[in-house]
């Protein structure tokens, strides 16, 4: 299974001509590449999968899947103890 998971652009940058980013996923970044999203400026939210970010989000859809994977986590962590 595949997972693309939502995070918030908060740099972009030129990477030898490769569109490139930093992207905040609740505190831990990570460097994507924004070639399949030209339009994605600083403060936008995309889903990102094996580090290219692949399509762009509303804040509101992002927060709810962020919220939901932060349920999924506590249910997890419950289940170990």
């Amino acid at each position: 299974m595949c997972l693309g998971v939502p995070g918030k652009i908060i740099r972009i940058y030129d990477d030898n001509s490769i569109k490139m980013s930093e992207v905040d996923f609740n505190g831990v970044t990570m460097k994507v590449c924004l070639e399949t999203t030209p339009q994605a400026k600083i403060g936008d939210y995309v889903i990102v999968h094996a580090g290219f970010a692949i399509n762009l989000l509303e804040e509101s859809e992002a927060l709810e899947t962020l919220s939901m994977l932060d349920e999924i986590a506590k249910l997890g962590e419950q289940e170990q103890t």
